[in-house]
């Protein structure tokens, strides 16, 4: 899914709420047009540039289940939680593990490319398991931007005491869903279907703090090195 570009103009701080915009296009409508567009890939934009942010993040996942996301920068890394397993990001290796056993099993693998941002396909297990990451709400915000068949509702919200701005997106091929992005850039919720599973959380807890045993191999783990030179 392509990334969404990071010059968009913000919008204006005051947004109004429950606004509805159609996709149809014409000439006479070309600036209605111009602000749906505006509005979905201004919050694509912010959960992308909230990949270069230091934080940590809190979720509430259905059946009192929940999951979290943290983040570090100098070196960027990036921890995702589950229900059932974890996936790191650092500049050693990308490492996946899996909790549900009597102990962790982690598998490392060669990290991205420096300076390369994660690609949506390292997420599959994480939005199997309930947690829509950034870099999947990006997508799909910028495919709905660009698709116009859609049906698009704007509204404001508070969510863990955080200001965030929300659409609603109806129509979708992928299916109808609504994502709510903080003031920071952070996912404050969603709500839809990724690669067809239902899935729905939201934000508990934000904080710029973040402890570096996040990233670590949780202890006890058996590990398999696949990197080159590995064990």
């Amino acid at each position: 899914m392509p990334a969404a570009s990071t010059t968009l103009r913000m919008l204006a701080v005051s947004v109004i709420a429950s606004l509805t915009v159609t996709g149809c296009q014409t000439f006479e409508d070309a600036g209605v047009a111009m602000g749906r567009s505006e509005l979905v890939n201004d919050l694509a934009a912010r959960l992308d540039r909230a990949l270069e942010l230091t934080y940590s993040a809190d979720y509430q996942l259905p059946g009192g289940q929940s999951a979290a996301i943290v983040q570090a920068q100098d070196p960027a890394r990036s921890a995702y939680t589950y229900p059932g397993g974890r996936l790191t990001v650092t500049p050693e290796a990308i490492t996946r593990c899996t909790t549900t056993g009597a102990r962790p099993e982690c598998t490392l693998v060669d990290p991205p490319t420096p300076g390369s941002k994660p690609t949506v396909m390292l997420f599959g297990e994480a939005n199997r398991q309930g947690l829509a990451t950034p870099p999947v709400v990006v997508g799909l915000l910028t495919a709905a931007a660009l698709d116009p068949q859609v049906v698009i509702k704007q509204s404001d919200t508070t969510v863990a005491g955080h200001h965030a701005a929300c659409v609603e997106v109806q129509g979708s091929p992928s299916g109808d869903f609504t994502a709510c992005v903080t003031t920071e850039g952070v996912l404050g919720s969603f709500t839809g279907p990724v690669d067809g599973k239902p899935m729905e959380l939201a934000l508990s807890r934000y904080t710029e703090r973040v402890d570096d045993s996040a990233f670590d191999v949780p202890a006890g783990a058996g590990v398999v090195d696949r990197r080159p030179g590995g064990a």
